[in-house]
């Protein structure tokens, strides 16, 4: 099942390599992977915020196995995201890319948000959890802290547009997601 699930969280990528060789990116080919490695970053995030809840629904530990895969695809698709904004949008330019952090408030937060899932990222193996001990779980509990910074990140690129209808649908299920965590919530999830 694993492998499953790596494969399905692969098909983003796909898609787009496959777009890119038919022409299929549309008119701003940049725009088009930058919004979709985002838009999947940020959809790997809820689907790993969602397997704690899954798991105190179902009583089933499967959920919590794939948590560490769909986390890390979260920061598989958010590296390509930074990687598309450093290349191909400011070409490598430190200074205009410091600029445009300083600049504009949702480049900000989503570099920050990087920089947050990071040692998340380098730190989900078994080895770095058993010599991290506790700390290992305190450190991964900033995930809920990124979750609302890549909100932030995507909310504020989209009030230039005067767009907030999508989201606000990812802000709600994030809530949500984070509400389940609230231990009076959390008692009324668990599998009995």
């Amino acid at each position: 099942m694993k492998v499953v699930i790596f494969l399905l969280a692969l098909l983003p990528l796909d898609r787009l390599v496959w777009l890119g060789f038919t022409d299929g990116l549309g008119a701003n080919p940049v725009e088009f992977i930058t919004r979709s490695t985002g838009t999947w970053a940020l959809v790997m995030l809820c689907l790993t915020l969602v397997m704690t809840p899954l798991r105190l629904l179902t009583g089933s530990l499967f959920w919590i196995k794939i948590r560490r895969m769909l986390g890390l695809f979260s920061f598989f698709y958010a590296a390509i995201h930074f990687l598309i904004w450093i290349w191909l949008d400011q070409n490598f330019d430190l200074a205009a890319m410091v600029k445009d952090v300083i600049k504009r408030p949702y480049i900000t937060m989503g570099f920050l948000s990087l920089l947050m899932m990071t040692p998340l990222a380098m730190t989900s193996n078994h080895w770095m959890q058993k010599k991290l001990g506790r700390r290992w779980a305190q450190l991964h509990r900033l995930i809920y802290v990124i979750a609302c910074s890549v909100i932030l990140h995507y909310w504020w690129h989209k009030a230039g547009k005067n767009d907030l209808d999508t989201v606000s649908i990812y802000a709600t299920v994030v809530v949500l997601l984070l509400c389940c965590r609230i231990p009076v919530t959390r008692n009324k999830l668990s599998f009995k």
